[in-house]
């Protein structure tokens, strides 16, 4: 079978491909990720695998992944932060992900982000997505849910083309 295509944005030291590629189904195509400790580790494991370091610069192109994943800067839209949501500098970036969706047009996209996105921009991330013809489910995971000692609640949203549901098609 034919693996499923991935494009890793916001790459950190690869915690989507060591997911996603061991599932077996999918192959990584590129990383992007601006921190350089991270694209060394990046580039020692994955040496095969082109490693852009600027979301703000990578071209994409239409049909260049099946499937785009991320976890954008979460530091606006964190409790912890100053509350800038997604206006701020660096949470602001996740309309960089936007952008690489529109281009590329994949099947689906996961991003992932702090709980607090869901009062601090989740209308706004809703509305971009439908924007660019996509719909959304969520679900807030913590990560005692899979076997952490901590809570942790991490948000995670599964992206597809408008039109076209997951299990029931409601957001969850």
């Amino acid at each position: 079978t034919d693996k499923l295509r991935f494009l890793d944005l916001f790459s950190g030291i690869g915690g989507f491909r060591l997911v996603l590629e061991r599932t077996g189904g999918f192959e990584t195509v590129g990383f992007c990720e601006i921190d350089p400790f991270c694209r060394r580790v990046l580039a020692k494991h994955w040496p095969d695998v082109p490693c852009h370091d600027d979301i703000t610069t990578m071209e994409f192109s239409e049909g260049m992944a099946d499937v785009i994943t991320g976890g954008f800067p979460c530091q606006d839209i964190s409790l912890a932060g100053k509350g800038a949501g997604l206006a701020g500098e660096r949470s602001g970036l996740w309309r960089e992900l936007v952008r690489a969706s529109c281009r590329v047009r994949p099947r689906s996209a996961i991003v992932e982000n702090v709980a607090a996105l869901l009062g601090r921009g989740m209308g706004r991330v809703l509305g971009d997505l439908a924007e660019i013809g996509s719909d959304a489910e969520w679900h807030c995971i913590p990560a005692s849910a899979v076997g952490f000692p901590h809570r942790r609640d991490r948000l995670w949203i599964l992206t597809h083309p408008d039109g076209v549901s997951g299990s029931d098609g409601a957001a969850a």
